[in-house]
């Protein structure tokens, strides 16, 4: 049987390809999905892929990988990492791993994206690799 991986999207991301591609780079979120399916079949795996500009969208998706038996959630929670308490909590409340996700390294960035309150309900966090990125945080998850 086919384990699903999860890939959780925040908000804005939806204009990746279009915002900011000079640190989110010119591949959309489509595109990624694409990527991330070739490699997860590789893999063995499947995704979920969504994306909602809404906090409480992104909680539900959390509480429902853990209902449906996922794997893993990849979660770029994009503005929320640095804001969202409730996040934090849905990650810790649920048992599924979560790995923590970012295009940009956000260490490298504005001082208020050096905090990730996503972190510390994250099994793991790969950043900075653009699209590779979720690749990558996908090969951890197979490895889990």
């Amino acid at each position: 049987m086919t384990q699903t991986v999860y890939v959780l999207n925040g908000p804005n991301l939806n204009l990746l390809g279009t915002r900011e591609p000079e640190i989110y780079g010119s591949a959309t979120l489509d595109d990624i999905a694409d990527m991330l399916d070739d490699r997860a079949r590789d893999l063995g795996l499947a995704i979920d892929m969504r994306q909602s500009n809404h906090e409480g969208h992104l909680i539900d998706w959390l509480h429902e990988a853990q209902a449906e038996g996922a794997k893993a959630v990849l979660l770029n929670a994009a503005g929320f990492t640095h804001t969202s308490v409730a996040l934090l909590d849905a990650c810790l409340a649920i048992r599924t791993p979560v790995v923590e996700v970012h295009l940009s390294d956000p260490s490298k960035r504005e001082d208020f994206r050096h905090h990730s309150f996503i972190a510390k309900g994250a099994v793991h966090t790969v950043q900075g690799l653009g699209p590779q990125s979720y690749v990558a945080a996908l090969e951890y998850v197979a490895g889990l």
